[in-house]
């Protein structure tokens, strides 16, 4: 399909012109022919909306006065105005990806049965699917283990060094074979959709994360497609889409409901954002990595506020920034709440390539951030001098809770003690410092509060940066010199965001000394970051359980929310890879690096941390001569090709999928059953019960888990009673095709708090009789019984990841609105697309101040003329009365609620005469 309307059909085909003479036929949209002032003073990101619009202006879809709002941008940014926004391309990741699918294959038996073409629900814009979600931690380190448990101490016998050397097992291939094992079928579907969609590509499994990919490899900065050139642009199903925002092109997470629609054609809706410039000044110390400087850039962005808006950098300071440090503080832009957090392209990226930096500077998208002249107009200025950045992790349950290195000892013993929360565990003073004694392979260990049971180097926030990476080989090959090692009962992992990472590792010499330590190369995907961190050794488990500890994961990712990384976990902190080695070699985050010796060598020396810690000049040197473009190149090049196994799965040929009635896969979800062509009035909601009473900052992990699917859930007895045993469960994420197990898993994480049982616990109280039950079998009864459902909220509703099946699971057990004080945004545009309501209190008010125990019954009056973001009634059966804002905040939103959700609509649009 054309992404740009004829010249007949555009207004603005008059700004055209050729950006090479020798190429007449190539042209683009020259903005800067618009002659208008107001152009130049935009925020960079804001030019590319703009340059988006105008190109695809045809006074249907995208209107003249749609341009005219975003050249008005200093007014309207505040005015909640609201735009169209067609990005070039679409990404998506396995998890969201399936289920994507699944969508529209569904779809396309939905318009069938409607009598319309099912060849309609197809993909017009480009879309990208890597597989890097199913892969797990299951195999690591295992021969070294059983060496160790020998006590075999010295290798200097040549012949146990061979015996090493040959038989040592390879992680990575047993991992990988493992996944396919699991996801055969999963695999299959995918390749199916592959064929049967038009313009959609799967980067097969084992190429490495989404967004690594994405960054170095499926990125082009600058288009050049039916004869124009035009800025790359991207939404994706992953909320850390934000990462390619550090490579100039701007893109942002999306909910996969929203994100199927923008495939077939249909263009985002969105408020026009306030834009927050953030300005870098200064150099940082030799000690910091690009991990310090993001972590202290998202606490202060969550204080700032900056939820809904785009952030854009500028300063001098961003030219002492590489591309990979850039994209890693881009990358945690959920984090720290924001839309999109964009660095404009600059001579570090597009000096000397050719036509992109040729165009951007036609266009003028093109920094100079020494050039102050250059600095545009936003809507607030905040600055950070990279000098005050100081070592730091976050934690234990929240990524903006930013520590520092020389405070964790202290931060994590006050946490200990503190009421259960965000920076506290609730434990009882006499139990502080109790120790477990336990043996592991033979060998007698013991662990307490604070003890390190994971260390992952994982998560493309850092396995893409250079930097870091070879800082932690460098970390790792002094450690090794010093005679020092990791306990073998820490679960250690390296998981590359792509095989350059490990390419530049080896050849730099680097990967021996990390997989001495136990970081050996596990698999190329998400893996710990998302929750697939594998099974701990019984014995661990069972001394965490006996003493109720909190033992910690380290883990250089983006997201540490209770329960995510492991269940047995409890206190999980993001920190740099080297820093992730550091805490292993220590075995505790009970430990002051400042003071305190990392460990004592078999020589009875103590080594400190600041002994094996290299310094920026040491890891530059090392990058310059062995991070090269041709790694790259020979790297992506057998992505082209795929591998063996991907190459010899089968997949049908047919335009419909044939379903499956015995898979626990892949399920026709029911979202679709009984749509008809008629739209229904929307109904008021009358006397719903509150199926959970929660607080503030639930994550998308708390409604829709992604990791193991626990062994007395709902969804577990459902996977017995199809005949499978535990070991065939695999996780919650690998099981998005199927919407049996995927209801049953909706707010089924163990580290829930549910207001109604003053705990932490997948269950609730079903109110009609008092009895506390699963939530899924409380959903159920209720159903049943013809009751409709609400959920109450706090702060922060629906933080995390981008998971539509955070919303999907919740209209599947029967809830028709939620109504909290705040909503993260991507969660929000999930439950619009479903078509829940997103009710949130009026400034002033929660929950705990109107005096709402969650045991009344709610009546939500839906007028029959509904407006953006108006005010309803609520009535209790109590006769109390309140209202609160409906959060539709655009007409295409409500629309989507006529029709019962974004999916609905684009049927009906696809079945009109």
């Amino acid at each position: 399909a054309r992404r740009v309307p004829s010249a007949m059909s555009n207004p603005y085909a008059h700004i055209t012109e050729s950006l090479d003479p020798q190429k007449p036929a190539h042209k683009f949209f020259n903005l800067t022919k618009l002659g208008d002032p107001r152009y130049e003073r935009l925020p960079f990101s804001i030019r590319v909306l703009l340059e988006s619009a105008v190109r695809n202006c045809d006074e249907f879809l995208v209107k003249k006065e749609d341009v005219e709002r975003i050249l008005s941008w200093k007014e309207t940014q505040t005015q909640t105005v609201e735009v169209p926004f067609r990005p070039a391309r679409v990404i998506l990741q396995d998890f969201t990806g399936v289920p994507a699918v699944v969508d529209f294959a569904a779809m396309r038996d939905a318009v069938k049965k409607l009598d319309g073409d099912p060849e309609k629900i197809n993909p017009v814009c480009p879309a990208d699917l890597v597989i890097d979600h199913s892969i797990q931690v299951d195999f690591s380190r295992k021969y070294v283990l059983f060496l160790l448990s020998m006590q075999i101490e010295h290798f200097r016998d040549m012949y146990v060094m061979l015996f090493l050397m040959h038989f040592r097992p390879d992680s990575l291939q047993k991992n990988q074979e493992l996944e396919f094992e699991r996801n055969k079928e999963r695999f299959q579907f995918l390749k199916w959709g592959s064929k049967a969609f038009q313009n959609t590509r799967i980067i097969p499994p084992g190429s490495g994360i989404v967004h690594q990919v994405n960054l170095e490899y499926l990125a082009r900065v600058v288009f050049q497609q039916d004869g124009y050139y035009y800025p790359d642009s991207l939404v994706g199903t992953d909320s850390h889409t934000t990462m390619i925002d550090g490579l100039g092109v701007l893109g942002w997470g999306v909910g996969g409901i929203e994100a199927e629609a923008v495939m077939l054609g249909q263009p985002i809706s969105m408020v026009l954002p306030e834009v927050i410039g953030y300005k870098v000044q200064g150099t940082p110390s030799k000690y910091i990595t690009s991990t310090d400087i993001v972590l202290t850039v998202t606490k202060h962005l969550r204080q700032v506020g900056v939820v809904g808006k785009f952030v854009e950098f500028f300063g001098p300071g961003v030219a002492q920034l590489s591309i990979a440090d850039r994209a890693t503080i881009a990358n945690m832009c959920p984090e720290y709440g924001a839309t999109a957090a964009f660095f404009p392209v600059d001579h570090v990226k597009a000096e000397k390539l050719g036509y992109i930096a040729q165009y951007l500077k036609a266009v003028g998208m093109f920094r100079d951030y020494s050039d102050e002249s250059q600095d545009p107009d936003f809507t607030k200025v905040v600055e950070l001098d990279l000098s005050t950045v100081v070592p730091c992790c976050s934690g234990p349950k929240r990524p903006q809770d930013k520590v520092a290195v020389s405070e964790m000892k202290q931060d994590f013993q006050t946490c200990l003690g503190a009421k259960q929360g965000f920076k506290g565990f609730q434990v009882p003073p006499e139990n502080h410092d109790v120790t477990i004694p336990f043996q592991h392979n033979g060998r007698d260990y013991s662990l307490s509060h604070g003890s390190v049971v994971i260390a992952a180097i994982t998560s493309c926030t850092n396995t893409s940066n250079p930097s870091v990476m070879l800082g932690a080989g460098l970390l790792a090959k002094k450690a090794v010199e010093c005679g020092l090692s990791v306990k073998p009962y820490i679960k250690t992992s390296l998981s590359p965001g792509s095989g350059v990472v490990t390419y530049y590792l080896r050849e730099s010499g680097v990967m021996r000394y990390l997989a001495d330590l136990g970081f050996e190369v596990v698999g190329y995907g998400c893996m710990t970051c998302i929750g697939n961190s594998g099974p701990l050794p019984e014995s661990v488990v069972e001394a965490i359980t006996q003493g109720d500890l909190v033992a910690a994961g380290v883990l250089s990712g983006n997201r540490n929310f209770e329960g995510r990384v492991h269940p047995n976990t409890h206190a999980n902190y993001l920190a740099s890879p080297p820093l992730v080695i550091a805490y292993a070699l220590a075995g505790t985050v009970r430990i002051d690096f400042e003071k305190e010796p990392i460990a004592v060598n078999a020589k009875g020396k103590e080594v400190f941390l600041h002994d094996i810690w290299p310094t920026r000049e040491e890891i530059q040197a090392v990058e310059r001569q062995f991070v090269i473009p041709a790694m790259f190149k020979e790297v992506y090049e057998k992505v082209e090709v795929g591998e063996p196994r991907w190459n010899s799965l089968s997949a049908p040929s047919e335009k419909l999928y044939t379903w499956d009635p015995k898979s626990t896969y892949i399920k026709s979800p029911p979202f679709f059953e009984g749509l008809t062509r008629e739209l229904q009035e929307p109904k008021s909601i009358v006397d719903a019960y509150v199926l959970l009473n929660l607080g503030d900052s639930v994550t998308t992990d708390h409604i829709s888990p992604a990791g193991n699917i626990a062994r007395n859930s709902p969804a577990a007895r459902y996977l017995n009673s199809c005949g499978l045993t535990p070991r065939e469960f695999n996780s919650y994420g690998s099981r998005r095709g199927n919407d049996a197990v995927m209801a049953r898993g909706t707010f089924a994480n163990i580290r829930l708090f549910n207001k109604f049982l003053n705990k932490q616990a997948p269950r609730t109280i079903y109110l009609p009789t008092g009895e506390t039950m699963d939530v899924y079998d409380a959903a159920e009864k209720y159903q049943q019984a013809g009751h409709s459902l609400l959920v109450l909220a706090g702060k922060e509703y629906g933080s995390g990841s981008s998971r539509d099946w955070a919303a999907k699971g919740p209209f599947l057990l029967g809830i028709k609105a939620v109504l909290a004080e705040s909503y993260e945004r991507i969660h929000r545009s999930n439950l619009v697309g479903m078509g829940i309501i997103p009710l949130e209190y009026l400034p002033g008010d929660t929950a705990d101040g109107l005096g709402l125990t969650g045991q009344e019954r709610y009546t939500v009056v839906i007028p029959p003329q509904l407006t953006p973001r108006m005010l309803v009634d609520i009535k209790l059966d109590t006769g109390k009365t309140f209202q609160a804002r409906m959060r539709f905040d655009t007409d295409v939103e409500l629309a989507y609620f006529h029709h019962g959700g974004i999916l609905n609509y684009m049927i009906r649009k696809m079945t009109e005469k």
